[in-house]
């Protein structure tokens, strides 16, 4: 079997050397640090994380909770996230709350009992993974980020400026003369949702074209409510259609634009389509969406660098509250 003290041996250095390397390794020197794990790699060395964490009293896991794994937002956070842990020697622990099957509070209690239990180093959330549950937050005791709108303040926080964004969007599409404009809202139960609706409505009014209520649809963020929406339009506006449809995010406006087809609707020529979001599976739409939003990289990458600083200790202060600006990115489709 083998130990430390042989890793130590056939390195050449001393045993405190070789566990500063496997749990401290920036009080190493990178040349002692690669003769270490070229030590570790030839013995075939795997440290013992029970007695690492006796040790260290860290796990060197990160929890991550989400609300929809089969959200393509998701994924893709989790990704960048697991990568910019592992970066650094952090393991991940993944926790699906599963939002659109309707049991997330049972979930998420059963979640945070075994993340409390399991007593790892540090947790992401991911908006609505913890839907009307946020006053939990106060209660953990480990170094927490939420990625998304947080009121309650109880925890570092980054967020997309939803506002902002649906503000800018609705200038552009005014910008490009269109003066009916038809809205597929997120639920209305959703402050995210809620501030890009205002938002947009805000842009239009702004560049003086009101807002039609009468063109407006609240969707749910799944896909069949993109399919819905588009018939609702077509059912009940066929003879004064809109020139214009914005989807509140990326899972209705592809539903959405596929049903336009079927309904033998051309985008752009008889409707412009745009969305709130910015997932890369977007290039994969045709025509390629005009869009506005934040990449879940982008949201991943900062929210990891938040906790990392409280785990490091680099910064002990008040919770903070981040916003990251939207980015418009003009397309085929509007």
């Amino acid at each position: 079997m083998t130990t430390i003290s042989k890793v130590a041996e056939r390195a050449g250095v001393s045993r405190t050397t070789v566990s500063h390397v496997l749990n401290h390794a920036d009080r190493v020197s990178a040349h002692l640090r690669a003769r270490v794990l070229e030590a570790v790699e030839e013995l075939g060395y795997v440290p013992n994380p029970q007695a690492q964490s006796l040790r260290t009293g860290r796990t060197n896991i990160v929890a991550l909770l989400i609300p929809d794994i089969r959200n393509p937002f998701y994924p893709e956070l989790v990704k960048t996230a697991q990568s910019d842990l592992e970066a650094i020697g952090l393991d991940t622990m993944i926790f699906n709350s599963d939002v659109p099957g309707g049991h997330p509070q049972e979930h998420n209690k059963e979640y945070l009992r075994q993340i409390r239990n399991k007593r790892v180093d540090g947790l992401i959330v991911g908006d609505f993974a913890l839907h009307r549950m946020h006053d939990e937050l106060l209660k953990l005791d480990i170094p927490t980020v939420f990625i998304g709108d947080l009121p309650n303040h109880a925890v570092d926080s980054v967020r997309i400026d939803d506002f902002g964004g649906g503000r800018a969007m609705g200038q552009y599409l005014a910008g490009r003369g269109h003066k009916r404009i038809a809205h597929v809202t997120g639920p209305s139960h959703f402050a995210e949702a809620m501030a890009r609706a205002a938002g947009l409505e805000a842009g239009l009014a702004e560049a003086g074209t009101p807002a039609a209520p009468e063109l407006r649809y609240e969707g749910t963020y799944l896909a069949p409510s993109g399919e819905a929406a588009v018939d609702w339009l077509v059912e009940n506006h066929r003879h004064a259609m809109p020139s214009a449809i914005f989807f509140a995010n990326y899972l209705m406006a592809t539903a959405g634009l596929a049903r336009l087809h079927d309904h033998g609707l051309s985008v752009p020529n008889d409707i412009a389509v745009a969305v709130f979001g910015d997932q890369p599976e977007m290039r994969y739409a045709r025509p390629t969406l005009t869009r506005i939003g934040v990449a879940p990289a982008a949201l991943a990458h900062r929210a990891v660098a938040m906790l990392i600083e409280r785990l490091n200790g680099t910064y002990t202060g008040a919770p903070r509250t981040e916003v990251l600006d939207c980015a418009l990115k003009q397309f085929d489709s509007a």
